[in-house]
């Protein structure tokens, strides 16, 4: 896409009815009817080019509706997740947008555009201090990628944050020419602590993402306006432990990811570069004290 068209493209986003398009696709993601789901899904799996072969469930028929399939399980043998100690895994399959050490407290989105810490986890300057000079990986869910989170390292899950905002896509016209993009969309905020210390995994939510559902919060449907919304999973004990690769929640439709990691934890990630590919469980980054 060229500069012209990209930017024609985010100012289209600007005008259009975000969350009445988002509500539609949501409602037709879950039509019952089977006649129209199984179109719906053998479309999709035709254009897209899905690998059926790796899914749990036989195509079409194992899924009552389109968004049953968009949020597919894979068969247990599908994705390989790696065990060496301190290794920290892709929690996703999907593309790498950006990765590297944060800048104090700004973190790199796309050439000559950036973000504060503080804004993205809409939390305190305390809180956001704890990830200043650290590392990131923001990862992008294309339509055809398996769209299930899970954890990069085993751990808890101590706390979740939902952020109202906006729902502009998350592609990569809309990343390299819309200022402060993954700080303005809603996002489920997720934090982690491990062995070795925290880390941050954040749920991206964007246009035609009906909801972002983890399995500690249910589903959350977009709010453009609204508060912050705090889950504290300490109230839940045993219910809140993790394995490494074990699904901590997946996006109804298409998004991004973004992982960060305290400075001298695992500054690695920012050896992954923009464009590379990524299949759940692969190591992207190793933790310092190992």
């Amino acid at each position: 896409m060229s500069a012209i068209a990209a930017q024609l493209f985010v100012l289209l986003q600007k005008l259009l009815p975000k969350y009445l398009l988002t509500s539609i696709v949501n409602r037709l993601a879950r039509i019952r009817i089977v006649m129209i789901k199984d179109f719906l899904i053998r479309r999709f799996v035709g254009i897209y080019k899905i690998d059926v072969e790796e899914l749990q469930h036989p195509v079409p028929t194992g899924y009552p509706t389109f968004n049953d399939f968009f949020i597919r399980e894979l068969s247990p043998s599908a994705r390989d997740i790696d065990q060496a100690d301190g290794s920290i895994v892709s929690p996703v399959d999907g593309t790498v947008s950006a990765a590297g050490r944060i800048d104090r407290d700004r973190i790199f989105q796309a050439k000559g555009l950036d973000y504060s810490l503080t804004e993205l986890l809409a939390s305190d300057i305390a809180d956001a201090e704890n990830y200043v000079d650290g590392s990131f990986a923001t990862i992008y869910l294309a339509p055809y990628n398996y769209h299930r989170v899970h954890a990069p390292v085993t751990g808890n899950l101590v706390a979740a944050r939902y952020v109202p905002g906006a729902l502009f896509s998350v592609n990569e016209a809309t990343v390299g020419n819309l200022p402060r993009l993954f700080a303005r969309n809603e996002r489920l905020v997720c934090h982690l602590e491990t062995g070795l210390g925290k880390m941050v995994l954040i749920f991206v939510g964007a246009l035609n993402v009906g909801t972002i559902n983890s399995r500690r919060t249910g589903d959350i449907r977009p709010q453009k306006q609204g508060v912050v919304e705090d889950f504290d999973m300490r109230k839940l004990a045993s219910a809140t432990a993790f394995s490494k690769g074990d699904t901590i929640g997946w996006f109804n439709m298409g998004s991004t990811v973004i992982l960060l990691a305290p400075a001298g934890y695992a500054d690695n990630l920012g050896e992954l570069e923009a464009g590379q590919t990524l299949k759940m469980g692969q190591p992207i980054g190793q933790t310092a004290s190992t």
